[in-house]
């Protein structure tokens, strides 16, 4: 019983954690805020957009291979939202046909 106190313990004084019969070594360091990610991941569905804010039509229907439209408008949508662009593109559905449109 002893043992079993002994084995999990925890000595922040000398930064030491005991798991079983091995140790760890860490330390604590207050911080004031947490770093930002070191990398941003792209939406596999921002090409679409991209290509749409460039080109020179103002409404157009998407189609993503096995994909339904409304799981792509979903993910457009939030993506537009992220990108503040709610007053200049708009994504519907209509009869399971994803849209695309300029405002």
């Amino acid at each position: 019983m002893l043992w079993n106190a002994l084995v999990n313990f925890i000595c922040f004084n000398k930064i030491l954690l005991g798991i079983g019969m091995s140790e760890i070594r860490f330390k604590l360091k207050p911080v004031a805020k947490k770093s930002k990610r070191g990398f941003k991941r792209r939406s596999k569905y921002a090409p679409i957009l991209d290509r749409f804010i460039e080109g020179e039509h103002d409404l157009v229907r998407v189609e993503v291979e096995n994909r339904s439209g409304t799981s792509i408008r979903t993910q457009l949508i939030k993506l537009i939202e992220k990108r503040g662009l709610e007053d200049r593109v708009k994504a519907s559905v209509a009869d399971g046909a994803l849209y695309l449109e300029k405002v």
